[in-house]
C-alpha cells in the first residue's frame, strides 16, 4: 500500500493505491491474525477515526486480530480493494456500495451499519443565479465522480425539476471532477455551482465565498439518508463472525461517544489530520462541517433503496434490472436496529 498526500484549499488529499497479487483465499490465510479496515480522512468518516484514536475498537476487537488502516479517497477504489481480497471492513457511500453488490451478483459486499447522515450540499457561486431553475441553462455544475452519491442527487435533482445534462440532450454541463479540482475550478470561477460532500462544501463556502444554496438531506424523505456504510467483505465475515460483531458492537459505542462528546471528537478528527496528512483544517470548517452531519448507526434502509432507484432510472445500473436483496446483513441489522 503506497499513501501519497497532497494539501489542496486548506485540506490534504489522500489517494491510496493498493496493488493485490494474492487470491481471496490466499489473502485470507496471510491475514487471519489481521482485520484490515478502509476510510477516508473526511468528517464523514469520523467513528473510524474517533474509534481507533479512543481504542474503543482495540479494546473491543482484543488481542487476537491486529487491526490495520489504510486510507482512501475514492469510493469506487475502496470496492475494488474488497474485491481483491485486500481489504475486509470499510466505511464508504451507498453509491460505490450498490454497484459493487451488483457487480458482484451481490457475493462479495454485507452492509453492516449505518455510519452517518447528510453531510453535503449544493454550493453557488454569489453571481451564478442558480438560486433560479430558469437560470440553469448553459451552467457548469460539478460533482465529485460519476455515478457516486453526489452525482446521483445532482443529476437526479436535475430530472426532477425538468432539467438534463448536456450528454442526454440537455443544457446543463454536468462535470465529473475530484474535489480538490472542484475547488480549483471553483476558484477561478470555470463552474457555476458544485454538489459536494463535507468538508469540501463548507470548504467552498468559508474560502470561496461560495453560497450554500441547500443541504441534500432537504431532498430526502424525513430530511434523512445514509451518506457512509459500514461494510464487510462476505468472505471475511464468513470465515470471521465473531470479530465482525465485535467490530459492529464497537462502531456502537464509538456512535454514542461522539454524539457525548463532540468537541472532543472534533478535537481528535483534527490531531488526526495532523498525525496522518501533516496538516488540519480550520476549526470554524471543522465546526460547521460536524454541524451538517449525522453521525448515527442507523443504515436508512429506505434512503439506501431510493439512492438505487435514482441510480437505475440515470442508467447508472445496466440495462437488466438490479436486485438488492441480501445486501443488508439482517443478523448484525436486527440485533442493533430493529426489524429492518
Amino acid at each position: 500500500m503506497k499513501i501519497l498526500g497532497m494539501a489542496v484549499g486548506g485540506i490534504v488529499v489522500i489517494v491510496a493505491i493498493a496493488i493485490t497479487i494474492t487470491s481471496f483465499s490466499d489473502s485470507d490465510q496471510i491475514n487471519q491474525d489481521k482485520i484490515r479496515v478502509a476510510f477516508f480522512p473526511s468528517i464523514g468518516h469520523i467513528i473510524p477515526i474517533v474509534g481507533l484514536e479512543e481504542k474503543i475498537f482495540e479494546k473491543g476487537i482484543g488481542e487476537e486480530k491486529q487491526i490495520e488502516t489504510k486510507l482512501f479517497d475514492s469510493g469506487p477504489q475502496v470496492i475494488e480493494s474488497i474485491f481483491s481480497g485486500s481489504i475486509d471492513i470499510a466505511y464508504v457511500g451507498p453509491g460505490p456500495i450498490i454497484n459493487g453488490f451488483l457487480k458482484s451478483d451481490g457475493k462479495d459486499i454485507k452492509i453492516l451499519s449505518g455510519a452517518a447522515s447528510g453531510g453535503a450540499s449544493f454550493i453557488i457561486q454569489p453571481n451564478s443565479g442558480l438560486e433560479s431553475l430558469e437560470n440553469f441553462d448553459g451552467k457548469r455544475i460539478a460533482s465529485p465522480q460519476i455515478s457516486n452519491s453526489q452525482d446521483v442527487s445532482l443529476r437526479h435533482y436535475l430530472e426532477s425539476h425538468g432539467l438534463k445534462s448536456v450528454e442526454k440532450g440537455g443544457t446543463v454541463f454536468v462535470l465529473n471532477i475530484s474535489n480538490p479540482d472542484i475547488y480549483t475550478l471553483f476558484a477561478k470561477g470555470d463552474i457555476d455551482g458544485a454538489w459536494v460532500p463535507e468538508p469540501w462544501a463548507t470548504i467552498l463556502v468559508q474560502e470561496l465565498d461560495g453560497i450554500r444554496l441547500f443541504n441534500e438531506e432537504k431532498l430526502w424523505p424525513n430530511e434523512e439518508f445514509a451518506s457512509v456504510l459500514l461494510i464487510v467483505r462476505t468472505k471475511y465475515l464468513e470465515n470471521n463472525p465473531e470479530t465482525v460483531q465485535k467490530w459492529v458492537e464497537s462502531h456502537e459505542k464509538t456512535v454514542t461517544w461522539i454524539n457525548s462528546n463532540p468537541d472532543k471528537s472534533k478535537s481528535l478528527f483534527s490531531n488526526f489530520l495532523i498525525d496522518y496528512m501533516g496538516k488540519s483544517l480550520p476549526t470554524k470548517i471543522i465546526d460547521e462541517s460536524f454541524s451538517n452531519i449525522t453521525i448515527t448507526s442507523d443504515p436508512i434502509k429506505n434512503s439506501v433503496i431510493i439512492f438505487a432507484e435514482r441510480a437505475d432510472s440515470l442508467g447508472y445500473l445496466g440495462r437488466s434490472g438490479y436486485n438488492l436483496d441480501g445486501i443488508f446483513y439482517n443478523a448484525v441489522l436486527n440485533a442493533n436496529n430493529g426489524d429492518l
